[in-house]
């Protein structure tokens, strides 16, 4: 059975981390681009951001039983297939996926002007994602 002190603690953090990205979203592009702190704070808050979105993903699945998983992608589609997302929000939540990957593995490559969209435009997905997991209270 699902712990909820669990997804509460992980939910709780996840609320200071996009407090944080929104006071770097308000950031003009090129200010942003400007500051190492601030890129590098994006990354890294985005990236513990989308971790506690799957890890609270991957608890609820252990803890009820949902079956295996091996990827933080077939989160996405245990919860899907369960009607808790719906495709949209899905897809979306796969591409956060595919971005933290971006951010942790190809951290070289990353282009901080995707940093600065994701912040401008993604940041109600994981919201979106955050009441997901607060209606499983």
């Amino acid at each position: 059975m699902t712990r909820p002190e669990v997804l509460r603690r992980r939910l709780s953090r996840l609320g200071e981390y996009l407090d944080i990205l929104k006071r770097l979203a308000a950031y003009p592009l090129e200010e942003f681009l400007a500051n190492p702190e601030r890129y590098g704070a994006a990354e890294r808050f985005l990236q513990l951001s989308i971790e506690a979105i799957n890890d609270m993903a991957a608890h609820v699945a252990a803890e009820e039983g949902w079956g295996p998983f091996e990827r933080a992608r077939d989160l996405v589609d245990l919860f899907l297939a369960r009607g808790l997302v719906e495709e949209e929000l899905a897809e979306r939540w796969r591409r956060m996926i595919g971005f933290r990957n971006l951010l942790v593995h190809d951290y070289l490559d990353v282009d901080r002007k995707l940093v600065h969209r994701f912040l401008r435009e993604g940041l109600q997905d994981l919201e979106a994602l955050a009441r997901v997991f607060a209606r499983l209270l």
